[in-house]
């Protein structure tokens, strides 16, 4: 019978919140990687740990709740050998740019509390954009079976399959990875991933400031600066009517990716009220100068001057593409499988008023305020900037989860560390303790000595009559 299951830890520290997922695989492994699958997961209370710049002791603080359910939910004698990581996103890498010192602090602070507890601490880091994006691949085809399926001979075999690209769009960066055979012109855009005896050759590229969190406030910054430092800002991407009262400095230049349209001398207390005006065509626009899309020196590029090769095959989008086409879908009832269903839903959705996409949706004002600059977002990122057309955009599907597990970068990175856990062979299962075993096995041995002897004496009896006769 197979050994004992072996367990991760993850906790995924992303800019606004914090996750923690549990995997677990069988100790023998398929060509030195586990078959992984989520075997519980815990939400952190209270923001992303970049949220606790200045308040020592508070990132750390609130993982304990869902550290404490991870004593649970692994065997006790497990916990030992369960490795146990914590890796940072886009949040933490914009407070690294802001604040290295603090950045530096909080990491440390979180090492010390992990280590506290009797799982197997591996790191607590910061992840680059390419490994976030690259993890968050291995996912996407691990979870549709691209690597390895469970066939019906009872064996996890190599489908041979195409492996599918992943898009993820988090609330301070955005990223695209996909399997390719082109040249790779910018080195730093090229991973290679050993998994399942494999090799994969992916270009990756992930767009710090382009989340869709900053890229909210990077339209603000817009927005002020092309209609002045006043008490009253007309949002054209706002539901028409709808008003809400920001402030200048945690709302909008509190951030690097705010910085080239920062004012030079501004109140960071001064209120300002933001009145929408639901213009789809003046939404877009705005939207659309957050891209650049010239001085590219290589063949070809998405945009800001970054190389990517042509779009190859199908893909999958989770995280905020999700919600963002599940509320467009929802609004309009328009299914999107190509650029211009996407534009008439986005023009519909961009002049509703909030109380009707409320109501359709049932969701908040908190959300919903936001479906139509993020859609033109959306929009502009995938049709003008990734080059997705009528013919490839139909190859893209929009998901939350996949086989029972969330999709995200969390799990490819635990499928991909298990090559480093030891594997254990094959054992047997002895039902009963070694004293009895010992004595039965002895008494299993005498009974087929006395059934020999015995078969001996009855073929003796026979050749004796065979004789007399």
């Amino acid at each position: 019978m197979p050994s004992e299951n072996m367990y991760g830890v993850i906790l995924d520290a992303g800019s606004s919140h914090t996750s923690m997922y549990i995997y677990k695989w069988p100790a023998d492994k398929l060509n030195g990687t586990g078959i992984v699958t989520q075997h519980s997961e815990c939400d952190v209370k209270g923001g992303g740990i970049s949220s606790y710049s200045g308040v020592p002791g508070g990132a750390a603080k609130s993982l304990e709740t869902c550290l404490e359910q991870a004593l649970k939910d692994i065997p006790k004698f497990r916990h030992h050998q369960t490795p146990l990581y914590l890796g940072a996103t886009a949040g933490m890498r914009l407070l690294n740019i802001i604040n290295a010192t603090e950045s530096k602090r909080i990491l440390k602070e979180v090492e010390n509390k992990l280590r506290s507890y009797p799982f197997k601490f591996k790191n607590a880091s910061i992840l680059s954009g390419q490994e976030e994006g690259a993890y968050g691949w291995v996912t996407v085809n691990y979870l549709l079976e691209n690597f390895a399926k469970y066939g019906f001979v009872g064996r996890w075999l190599n489908p041979g399959r195409e492996t599918i690209g992943a898009l993820d769009l988090g609330g301070a960066s955005t990223q695209i990875t996909f399997e390719t055979s082109e040249k790779v012109e910018d080195k730093d855009n090229e991973m290679k991933l050993n998994l399942y005896g494999k090799t994969y050759r992916l270009y990756t590229q992930s767009f710090l400031c382009y989340g869709q969190d900053q890229v909210l406030k990077k339209l603000l910054a817009h927005l002020i600066k092309i209609q002045g430092l006043k008490t009253q800002l007309y949002h054209p991407c706002y539901p028409p009517g709808f008003n809400i009262s920001i402030k200048l400095g945690k709302d909008v230049f509190d951030s690097p990716c705010t910085k080239n349209d920062r004012p030079a001398q501004f109140d960071p207390q001064m209120s300002v009220s933001v009145m929408g005006t639901g213009n789809y065509q003046n939404c877009l626009g705005n939207v659309t100068k957050m891209f650049s899309f010239t001085n590219c020196s290589y063949s070809k590029c998405s945009f800001n001057g970054v190389f990517q090769p042509s779009v190859r095959g199908n893909f999958m989008a989770f995280s905020a593409f999700y919600f963002t086409h599940t509320y467009l879908t929802s609004l309009t009832n328009i299914p999107i499988t190509s650029p211009s269903q996407m534009k008439k839903a986005i023009k519909l959705a961009c002049n509703m008023s909030i109380s009707e996409m409320s109501k359709k949706t049932e969701q908040s004002e908190k959300y919903m305020k936001n479906v139509c600059p993020i859609a033109n977002f959306v929009q502009v990122l995938l049709t003008e900037g990734y080059s997705f057309n009528e013919i490839s955009l139909p190859s893209i599907s929009f998901q939350k989860k996949a086989g029972g597990a969330s999709v995200g970068w969390a799990l490819g990175f635990m499928l991909n560390g298990t090559n480093m856990v030891p594997a254990e062979s094959l054992g047997v299962i002895k039902v009963l303790p070694s004293g009895p075993w010992v004595g039965i096995l002895i008494l299993f041995i005498t009974l087929i000595i006395i059934a020999v002897g015995y078969l001996v004496m009855v073929c003796k009896k026979g050749r004796d009559k065979e004789g007399m006769v």
